[in-house]
């Protein structure tokens, strides 16, 4: 049993650990030197962790007589986690997770992460301490999401409801993660299939013309020429910034892609050396240009409503169903629309080059770690071929 001498002794280490009182109490102490009493008890079979307080708030005397309390509530058949009104919200851990995540994760992605969260989660069950969540709770959230029609998204959302209570077991909040096993009640996402993508270079002019047609607002026209002139993925225009944007008015401008909005290993996220270099055609130099004239101090190229926040991940995708080519090309299929037609039109000579621009790595693992040259001027004739095409 501790003492209240050891309790007040206890110092922070480099590790979260604790000390056994007895009967499932425990001291948690934080690296950062926090310390709190908790109790981990079943119900219903269920490993579940309860946090009583912290210390010296609470006495030893006190979290003892918490314990007894929930030992009393448990033989009644009530679960003492229901009636916790002390520990962490979900919400307040929930955004303690994400903003341990934002080193990885694009901006974009970062705000998209919290807007769900914010919209299906958070109403509902984000002022309940953490460790008060039933299974049954969260699936009823995943489930309305489901009756939206939107699968994908609800099975994203499982995955983040996870990862928060991951987060939630290393930081001690939590014995265990009631969002683990949802799949296996839930509807599931359809078969992958491929984005759908024009593959004529006819077609890909006229869904640009027709999207000039359209009163939309000019980032979002901007942002969706820029994707097609460059091939580069949906969250990496999205993001733009123009302290991204190298010698726009010099004989080689160039875009540097931060490798946080690449698709890359988390690893990877975090060397610049990793980064994406995207010669920039006349033709998109010219889509730059036009987007400084209306910058109007924001630091995002092509920015939303709200000018510190990018364009909607949507946006380009409900532009395009205003058009005759709805539910035949998606932001996402420039890439394919590129690889296509570019591999039809030349000859074997410039696959490499295709690949590279796309941000493909070689196959060959030996080969990638040899080979690190960029072929720049290359990839450059290639985009600006590519955009001649699309201006037609």
């Amino acid at each position: 049993m501790l003492t209240i001498g050891a309790a007040k002794a206890a110092a922070p280490q480099a590790r979260a650990y604790k000390m056994a009182d007895g009967g499932g109490l425990f001291l948690f102490v934080t690296p950062a030197g926090h310390k709190s009493w908790r109790l981990k008890y079943r119900w219903r079979g269920r490993e579940k962790l309860l946090v009583l307080g912290s210390f010296p708030d609470m006495p030893l005397p006190a979290a003892r007589g918490a314990r007894e309390l929930a030992k009393q509530q448990l033989a009644a058949g009530v679960d003492p986690g229901k009636r916790a009104d002390r520990g962490e919200g979900l919400e307040a851990i929930a955004r303690a997770w994400h903003a341990h995540q934002l080193p990885h994760w694009s901006p974009a992605h970062a705000e998209d992460v919290l807007a769900s969260l914010a919209r299906d989660v958070f109403p509902t069950i984000g002022a309940r301490p953490i460790g008060s969540i039933e299974p049954a709770e969260l699936l009823a959230i995943v489930r309305e999401v489901e009756r939206r029609g939107c699968l994908e998204s609800a099975g994203r959302l499982r995955q983040r409801l996870s990862a928060i209570f991951g987060f939630a077991i290393a930081e001690g909040h939590v014995a265990t993660d009631p969002a683990e096993k949802l799949g296996r009640a839930m509807k599931g996402g359809k078969l992958a299939t491929p984005h759908p993508a024009l593959t004529t270079i006819a077609e890909c002019r006229e869904l640009l013309s027709a999207c000039a047609e359209l009163e939309v607002a000019p980032a979002v026209l901007g942002a969706s020429q820029l994707l097609a002139l460059t091939a580069v993925r949906l969250d990496a225009v999205r993001g733009m910034r123009w302290d991204e944007i190298e010698d726009l008015d010099g004989a080689a401008p160039i875009w540097r892609v931060p490798p946080a909005r690449m698709k890359l290993s988390r690893a990877k996220k975090g060397e610049e050396r990793f980064a994406h270099l995207v010669p920039l055609s006349p033709a998109a130099v010219d889509v730059l240009r036009a987007a400084a004239r209306r910058r109007r101090g924001s630091a995002l190229v092509f920015p939303g409503r709200d000018r510190a926040r990018p364009i909607g991940e949507a946006t380009l995708r409900e532009l395009y169903s205003r058009t005759a080519f709805a539910g035949r090309h998606v932001p996402h299929g420039w890439r394919a629309s590129f690889s296509t037609i570019l591999n039809e039109e030349l000859d074997e000579l410039w696959s490499a080059a295709i690949d590279a621009a796309l941000g493909h790595s070689a196959k060959d693992k030996v080969e990638a770690a040899y080979n690190r040259a960029e072929r720049l001027q290359r990839r450059r004739e290639l985009l600006n071929r590519w955009g001649e095409m699309l201006a037609g």
